[in-house]
């Protein structure tokens, strides 16, 4: 009689519906690369917040989180060099509305953000000077909060961060500018891959060949891949997205290298160190 054998569960592989995180991940997602050897995987999209969560929890075996959340998890996951968000032209965004009562000299009290753990709220804690509340919630509803009133301003990430002239948005702090005058010149990392330490170390290299693989197949064939880019984008606009994908989706993607790790260890460093002014009074996460 035959030994039954148990085929290995799937790898759970959870990314955000962001177009770079779509563009690299689209062609493995798709089928358009070769399949990992006696490994099936499954998808989760989310929310970069929801993420971080989840990666907390350790929920799945490979995930996209901010960078600064990544920092906090290497003992029980580890940071897969591709796959990642790196900038070096743009950052998040702190934003009001062209048409806000706040003095030309006035400092927001409230501030919405794309989550606590974000990179971009982590960057915004060191760099902001003043008191502020932090109010968080789903990068998409941000521009609609300032524009409404219902903040005083937004911190912005994704598409949105790209578009001020569009919704009539005026930027009080670049936090890409503001990152690029302290670390002179080093790329800004806003999101990580990692994947489970309780993997193999071969599994691991495979994930980080296949997610080279898919990125790969879509700088080559990015029709390929671009219905789904569309699909789970926030903004339609092809031009939008393009660009959008020009900024986060570069060689640091394929391998963060020595000057990727150098970035990130400042970004620790800077978490690390920071006393900040800008504090976070909501009980909300």
């Amino acid at each position: 009689m035959s030994e039954l054998i148990t085929p290995p569960l799937p790898l759970t592989v959870a990314v955000s519906p962001c177009p770079n995180d779509t563009f690299i991940f689209g062609a493995w997602v798709l089928g358009q690369c070769a399949p990992l050897p006696d490994q099936t995987a499954s998808f989760i999209w989310e929310d970069v917040q929801v993420l971080n969560e989840a990666a907390a929890r350790r929920a799945y075996d490979v995930v996209k989180v901010s960078a600064a959340q990544a920092l906090k998890l290497l003992d029980d996951y580890v940071l897969l060099p591709a796959g990642g968000a790196f900038s070096k032209v743009h950052g998040p965004k702190l934003v009001t509305s062209r048409t806000s009562s706040l003095s030309p000299s006035g400092a927001p009290r409230t501030i919405a953000v794309p989550g606590l753990g974000t990179t971009a709220a982590a960057l915004l804690r060191r760099a902001w000077s003043e008191p502020a509340e932090l109010i968080p919630v789903r990068y998409d509803r941000i521009v609609n909060m300032v524009l409404q009133g219902e903040v005083d301003a937004g911190l912005l990430i994704h598409e949105s961060a790209l578009l001020l002239d569009r919704y009539g948005l005026s930027c009080i702090l670049d936090l890409g500018r503001w990152w690029d005058e302290r670390t002179r010149g080093l790329p800004l990392p806003l999101g990580c891959i990692l994947g489970r330490r309780t993997l193999r170390p071969e599994t691991l290299e495979r994930i980080t060949a296949q997610i080279q693989a898919s990125l790969n197949h879509a700088a080559h064939a990015p029709d390929s891949i671009w219905p789904l880019v569309r699909a789970l984008a926030q903004e339609l606009d092809d031009e939008v997205l393009q660009a959008h994908i020009r900024t986060y989706v570069n060689h640091y993607s394929r391998d963060m290298g020595e000057e990727g790790t150098r970035a990130l260890e400042c970004l620790g460093e800077m978490v690390r160190d920071a006393a900040p002014r800008a504090v976070d009074t909501s009980s909300s996460s």
